[in-house]
């Protein structure tokens, strides 16, 4: 099953950027559309695994001992 796809617009002057990054990864990316798509889906990961650090018991147990630290 293949991927639909969207057109995102971007500068020219950032696109010509990542045109030479991709050109100096020495084949590791096969053109802009794929540098950008690796980025973003890298920053998506980050993303959810910065929202998901912690449990909701964790929190508290945080927040307790930042309250007995004096911080909260």
């Amino acid at each position: 099953m293949s991927e639909k796809h969207v057109t995102v617009s971007i500068s020219k002057k950032l696109y010509e950027q990542i045109e030479q990054r991709v050109k100096k990864s020495q084949a590791e990316f096969r053109d802009v559309q794929e540098y950008i798509e690796f980025v973003l889906n890298e920053l998506v990961k980050e993303d959810e695994e910065t929202e998901a650090a912690y449990t909701p018991e964790e929190e508290e147990q945080i927040k307790k001992r930042l309250r007995e630290l004096g911080y909260l």
